[in-house]
């Protein structure tokens, strides 16, 4: 896809790897709505901030509708990358920590991309990248929340590519390993560090999927970084 003016929406986009993606797509010509709790620190003319907590569906629309009036165009590009994890034993885990993960990582990938599917079809050409992690190719100790939620982001992804294929709509999951960003900042004992990956590598992984021919489908991308351990 050739993106330049196109209308692309990033979520959790105020640091880590949502910011990187927005800047890098606003380096390639795109209008970008970033939806998201707090604004990124981003000054462009072709960027649109919503403030937006995914976990809302009727912030979802909301946002959905002031984008494209803004923009006059549906949405072609949505990455759904807000999300969180809490780490705790499951039988200690508070009902709050596992609802949040939940409502932020599935239910609002789900009102994000069902809110966007209806103008795709009108375009016939459009592309979804679901961020996940290897904690959706694996199990982690103390992490069995996060897991299950980014094993359904898996699933979710591998069913949507196979219904909206024929209406000219990728639907891809990239899966990092660690990613030097905030999302240790609440995980005891595990700190983000130079040796982790950079967020804008997995920008950059992103944006090329975007770009691929429009016969040519990827489906999953697992990234690791190569010395995690320097």
């Amino acid at each position: 896809m050739d993106l330049k003016g196109k209308t692309a929406v990033v979520t959790g986009v105020s640091k880590g790897i949502g910011l990187a993606t927005v800047a890098l797509l606003l380096e390639k010509g795109a209008k970008v709505a970033g939806w998201g709790r707090t604004a990124p620190a981003i000054q462009h003319p072709d960027f649109l901030f919503v403030t937006t907590d995914v976990q809302e569906f009727e912030q979802v629309q909301a946002a959905h509708q002031q984008t494209t009036e803004h923009f006059g165009q549906p949405v072609a590009v949505l990455v759904n990358n807000a999300g969180l994890g809490k780490q705790g034993k499951l039988e200690d885990m508070p009902l709050e920590q596992w609802h949040l993960m939940f409502n932020t990582n599935v239910h609002g990938l789900f009102y994000c991309t069902k809110v966007v599917l209806p103008g795709m079809r009108q375009l016939g050409q459009a592309h979804i990248v679901n961020i996940a992690s290897i904690a959706g190719l694996n199990g982690i100790e103390t992490m069995s929340g996060y897991c299950a939620t980014k094993h359904a982001v898996r699933g979710i992804s591998h069913s949507l590519f196979k219904e909206v294929r024929n209406d000219g709509i990728k639907v891809s999951c990239v899966y990092p390993g660690s990613v030097n960003t905030n999302f240790f900042d609440d995980i005891p004992g595990m700190d983000a560090h130079q040796n982790m990956m950079r967020p804008e590598d997995i920008a950059q992984t992103v944006v090329g999927l975007l770009e691929t021919h429009p016969n040519y489908l990827t489906v999953d991308v697992e990234v690791r970084p190569l010395k995690p351990k320097g």
